[in-house]
């Protein structure tokens, strides 16, 4: 059995209406969910296919890290899916440059993380002082070096290079990418 804390907001979230989400959740991962509402705190124990069972856990932070329930569940479509998460705060001096870093992740207008998206195939949340993502480890590994890159400084241009050569790279190893489950191809 593995513990997973969770952020109060997101405990509904993890839940869904009437438990539709949880029960989602323990038939697909076969897990069973024990969900502490008061301090967030989220038990999960594998019921059936261990193998399916060891996703159980990421899918609970994936959801508490501010994916949605679907997204998060992208990580049973295929058994090299995995999650992953950049802690922007660690990056980070003080309060103004958590806000300044994060901002530069997000872009204009929500535009630098819309590219990582569509560059690596990997789905991207920011939220908190947290940047997740979702996809195979080869399209982890580029938003992960493209987050980086942008919390160390490097000009957005210069990302958006990398993370074209990354997309072009991926195309040619036939890895391009395949949003799960209906997602671009």
């Amino acid at each position: 059995m593995q513990h997973v804390k969770i952020p109060q907001d997101r405990i509904g979230v993890l839940i869904g209406e009437g438990g539709e989400t949880m029960r989602r959740i323990e038939s697909e991962a076969e897990v069973r969910l024990d969900i502490d509402s008061e301090n967030g705190s989220v038990a999960v124990e594998t019921v059936g296919d261990p193998v399916r069972g060891l996703k159980g856990p990421d899918i609970v932070r994936a959801i508490g890290r501010g994916f949605a329930p679907d997204d998060a569940m992208d990580l049973l479509a295929d058994e090299m899916m995995m999650f992953d998460v950049v802690d922007i705060d660690a990056a980070s001096r003080n309060k103004n440059d958590l806000k300044r870093k994060k901002g530069r992740l997000i872009g204009e207008g929500g535009r630098t993380r819309e590219l990582m998206e569509e560059l690596t195939g990997a789905s991207v949340v920011i939220y908190g002082s947290t940047l997740g993502a979702i996809g195979t480890p080869t399209q982890v590994e580029a938003v992960r070096s493209a987050a980086e890159m942008l919390l160390d400084g490097a000009p957005h241009g210069a990302v958006y290079s990398f993370l074209e050569e990354k997309h072009n790279e991926m195309k040619r190893q036939g890895l391009q990418y395949h949003r799960f489950p209906g997602g671009q191809s």
